[in-house]
């Protein structure tokens, strides 16, 4: 009987504790909280429960919380990867699948049915990698089909079992030469296969049934995806380089005013950056392509992200990679050729939560809003400056991943005569 009075008091303490370790207290810093309440210094924000509980120079602690003393630091939202393939890729020569590609797959005629919240793996040691970088969420989706679409992405959380917080949240269209590639060979074939996939669509009520003949351009699996993209219901991520092509997604965006549009590339936006703004077509991009790697970016300008932010688009830094743990570093050049510092963080945070649909859940601190929270040693456009810390869900997550543990492991192998200096166990 004594042993079970023991071993429920020993539960009940270590409860206790687990219960306090969500309590956390972050005090003394330089907090950007991407809401009105804007930068606040000398600031405290608690979490309870995994949700952000107050945030404020003026917030007193609770007893039983657990404090981050940060003075000194900064401190974000958890990052937003804009557009990613986590979770679908691990090195993508390897010998195996790579979820971030599809080829010839009956179920679609289109690649607008793909869905890769089926695909996505919670342990690839790219989340990891990303995350102790500051990268709490991310939207993920495949890099390359041979058909017209990409396929259907989701937004993930990079916490603990990379939990999806909005399936089929986008689908992802190029334009561009490439998917000009992949229909027929040219623009002239590209436009005109888009525009009868979604009048078909369009013209139905709802997909055929399988007791219905159907031998229409889409599969039946296809027109919902597109009846979604229609209706506003599911954004289009449009892909495009060149001016002359982002201006053809101008004029898609005037017959079909209810599609939620998404600019992705845009290496030559700048060059109609008014009229992205009055169409309201927000831009996710890689804002470092300087010298044009192709004949569809002769345009490319370091200074891209600052005049579009300076036309009143809304820009997001990040796009269609694995290595989204770089994207501090591109918002930074964008932030060092003109898109002021505040712009720079919000193209990392607010921007990209606000483009995909999640910013009532992250993007921004504010009570109440999911407490994905890194700590900086200093200001994160600095290549200098990494993340201390970072909570997601207010759980504060352990900042190791296989990158660290090689370092530790070999980081001593050699000594300075480039001899071994000692064999590290693994």
């Amino acid at each position: 009987m004594r042993k079970l009075i023991i071993a429920a008091a020993l539960a009940s303490a270590g409860f206790a504790q687990s219960a306090l370790a969500q309590n956390i207290a972050i005090t003394g810093a330089k907090i950007y909280t991407q809401t009105e309440q804007g930068v606040i210094e000398n600031g405290t924000l608690l979490i309870r429960d995994g949700n952000i509980e107050s945030i404020g120079n003026d917030v007193n602690v609770p007893d039983g919380y657990r404090k981050y003393d940060a003075s000194g630091k900064v401190v974000t939202p958890g990052l937003v990867g804009a557009m990613t393939s986590l979770g679908l890729v691990e090195v993508e020569s390897w010998a195996g699948v790579v979820d971030a590609s599809v080829g010839d797959a009956s179920v679609s005629h289109s690649g607008a049915a793909f869905d890769v919240s089926y695909a996505i793996n919670p342990d690839s040691t790219v989340i990891d990698v990303s995350r102790i970088e500051g990268v709490t969420s991310a939207a993920t989706t495949i890099s390359y089909t041979d058909y017209l679409f990409q396929g259907q992405g989701s937004v993930i959380s990079l916490g603990k079992g990379a939990e999806i917080i909005k399936p089929r949240a986008f689908t992802v269209l190029d334009v561009g030469g490439n998917g000009a590639e992949h229909s027929g060979g040219s623009r002239a074939a590209l436009w005109v296969t888009l525009e009868k996939l979604f009048d078909e669509a369009s013209g139905l009520s709802e997909a055929p049934g399988l007791d219905t003949v159907w031998e229409g351009l889409n599969t039946r699996a296809d027109i919902e995806a597109l009846q979604r993209i229609l209706s506003g219901d599911m954004p289009l991520v449009m892909e495009a380089e060149r001016k002359s092509d982002i201006l053809q997604i101008l004029a898609f965006k005037k017959r079909h005013p209810e599609v939620n549009i998404i600019l992705m590339d845009a290496a030559e936006a700048w060059r109609v950056a008014d009229e992205l703004a009055e169409a309201d077509i927000p831009v996710i991009m890689n804002p470092e392509m300087n010298l044009p790697d192709s004949f569809e970016a002769i345009g490319a300008s370091i200074e891209n992200a600052a005049r579009l932010a300076k036309a009143g688009v809304k820009v997001a830094v990040g796009m269609e990679t694995h290595n989204i743990r770089l994207a501090t570093q591109h918002a930074g050049n964008a932030v060092a050729n003109g898109l002021t510092h505040e712009q720079g963080i919000a193209s990392l945070t607010s921007n990209p939560a606000s483009i995909l649909g999640v910013s009532d859940r992250v993007g921004s601190l504010a009570a109440g809003k999911q407490a994905d929270v890194v700590i900086w040693s200093g200001d994160p456009l600095e290549v200098t400056e990494y993340a201390e810390q970072v909570f997601i869900k207010g759980e504060p997550i352990d900042m190791d991943s296989r990158q660290t543990e090689l370092r530790d492991r070999y980081q001593n192998f050699y000594g300075q005569d480039g001899k071994t200096s000692q064999y590290i166990q693994p």
